[in-house]
């Protein structure tokens, strides 16, 4: 308790704190436009559940994995090399979910572009629900261990990242159902979301092989074409909105 409150009286601590928080709520917005697309092709009535069960999945990684920081940083250390390249557990995990997230958002964009014919939606449901769960657990996963080790970078307290965690967890389920509605309710935002995955999928593979991407110039781009986006769902809107002139 003493070391705690020890803590909380440090100033530099709190700014460890903030600058955590900022960086697990963004790396979180990676997972949640996966959870977001991957829920939204469940039926209505199992998408909530499923994206609380993701997100509840995501909270209970990220904590046992703090509990395991010593072991974490070990992740980082190379197991074997090729052509000189020494690769880690850490590599291997992120180039595995890279190669996910890219077969994933690539088969997402194929089914958009070119729709199966009609499934039985009986069986579909059900296998559906379990399929989806599994699939974000993988993600949860990679972005778990990601973030984790990002934590350990920034600071040594194990407390400040708790409390990061469950901040960005908290973000995470607040935004979780407007988010899924707002994708649903515009089709042009699910191409461009699965657009960011394959982009996420591509960063992932490059971090795995040992090719550093700044994360600011993602987000950057990301956020541009956010903006883009909006600009042109704003023209729809208004030209939907104006009075048709009548000769």
């Amino acid at each position: 308790m003493d070391s705690l409150l020890q803590l909380a009286a440090d100033p530099t601590a709190w700014a460890a704190l903030a600058t955590l928080v900022v960086m697990e709520v963004v790396l979180g917005i990676d997972n949640l436009i996966f959870i977001s697309i991957l829920t939204n092709k469940l039926p209505a009535e199992h998408q909530s559940r499923a994206r609380r069960i993701g997100i509840g999945l995501a909270l209970i990684l990220r904590l046992a994995l703090l509990g395991t920081v010593a072991w974490i940083v070990h992740l980082t250390e190379p197991v074997f090399e090729v052509f000189g390249k020494g690769f880690s557990w850490r590599d291997l995990i992120l180039i595995a979910g890279g190669l996910f997230l890219l077969w994933k958002a690539t088969k997402e964009i194929h089914h958009s572009v070119d729709p199966s014919p009609e499934e039985k939606p009986s069986s579909q449901a059900a296998i559906g629900f379990g399929s989806a769960i599994v699939q974000i657990l993988i993600l949860d996963l990679v972005f778990s261990i990601d973030s984790i080790i990002t934590a350990v970078g920034m600071t040594d307290h194990v407390a400040i990242m708790v409390i990061a965690v469950l901040a960005a967890v908290t973000v995470m389920l607040i935004a979780a159902d407007p988010l899924s509605r707002f994708i649903a309710a515009n089709p042009t935002v699910v191409m461009l979301a699965l657009g960011f995955l394959i982009m996420i999928g591509m960063t992932l593979l490059a971090e795995g092989f040992g090719a550093h991407v700044p994360k600011g110039y993602i987000y950057t781009a990301m956020a541009f074409s956010a903006g883009v986006e909006a600009l042109n769902m704003l023209v729809r809107r208004r030209r939907r909105k104006a009075p048709t002139g009548k000769a």
